[in-house]
């Protein structure tokens, strides 16, 4: 597992899943794979939270990874895929396991069972049992405010010794636990921020690339953040960071995925904004903000980042 591990960097697209009419749109699908197979990116995650995994039955989740990839052959991008898995009880997300052990993916993005609370050492002996399980290696996905109960960083540093444990998704939304576990990980553990709005920060102090669902927009500004930060040039990254501080807060006004499917679909890229119950479409008062910055972003644009 070690070679594919080193790619667990940079700029990862949580790509959201467009639906039409209560289905899956294949179409919108292709063409968004498309879209940002021609971007600067570094991997995709699919069928997590900004895309709406635990709404997908199986069925739609193996055409989801199955579109995706052939996409991805056609347009000449070996992009890495992650797949999002979770359970409330660990036999249930071992089945998952097995059941897609054989899909064309190279991580999965497993987050702590929701509901039911454990302790840590019950959250250490969840992961190690899926970690022994895996036939793909494993980021964690640390999101207290979903989860219920977030990984510490002593659970984490013993986790990341498993070899089957990539690295984690850090949205735990605490900015000391961040930087501590960025300053105390063992060689080879990868860390993700997750959290757009704390996102320049974490990558600050030495995360190794971030998972951002304000990636599906000005995908080149956020790219050359990251490049900026590892090239030690703290000046233009502020600079571009400048240019989508907003952006990360915007897009969270509403839950998301939906305040970005709506702007996906204003701008042409998905035809339709769906999302499925309990998410709803966002408000009219929303809408209109959204309008206006899509606006303003099209006729004034700034000033490009370039790496």
């Amino acid at each position: 597992m070690t070679n594919i591990t080193t790619r667990l960097q940079g700029l990862w697209l949580p790509l959201i899943t467009p639906f039409r009419d209560g289905a899956l749109d294949e179409p919108s699908l292709r063409n968004l794979v498309r879209h940002y197979a021609a971007k600067p990116i570094d991997g995709l995650v699919l069928g997590a939270t900004s895309g709406e995994g635990l709404a997908l039955s199986w069925d739609e989740r193996a055409r989801l990874i199955s579109v995706v990839r052939d996409e991805l052959n056609a347009t000449g991008r070996s992009l890495p895929i992650c797949l999002g898995v979770g359970g409330v009880a660990t036999a249930e997300v071992s089945e998952s396991l097995d059941r897609t052990a054989e899909w064309p993916i190279d991580f999965y993005l497993i987050s702590s069972p929701p509901y039911v609370r454990p302790s840590q050492r019950g959250l250490l002996a969840h992961f190690t049992a899926l970690a022994d399980r895996t036939t793909h290696p494993i980021v964690l996905y640390n999101i207290p405010y979903r989860s219920a109960v977030g990984l510490d960083n002593e659970t984490l540093l013993r986790l990341a010794q498993h070899p089957a444990v990539a690295g984690v998704k850090d949205c735990c939304a605490n900015r000391m636990q961040t930087r501590d576990l960025i300053a105390r990980r063992p060689p080879g553990f990868r860390i993700l921020t997750g959290e757009d709005a704390q996102s320049f920060d974490a990558l600050q102090a030495g995360a190794d690339g971030a998972i951002l669902l304000s990636a599906h927009l000005e995908t080149e500004t956020f790219a050359a953040i990251l490049q900026h930060v590892k090239a030690g040039r703290h000046d233009a990254a502020a600079a571009c960071w400048a240019q989508v501080e907003d952006l990360t807060r915007l897009l969270f006004t509403e839950p998301s995925p939906a305040p970005a499917k709506y702007w996906l679909a204003r701008t042409g890229i998905i035809a339709s904004p769906d999302v499925r119950l309990p998410m709803v479409e966002i408000g009219a008062s929303l809408a209109v903000r959204l309008d206006q910055e899509i606006e303003r972003r099209t006729t004034t644009r700034t000033q490009s980042c370039v790496a």
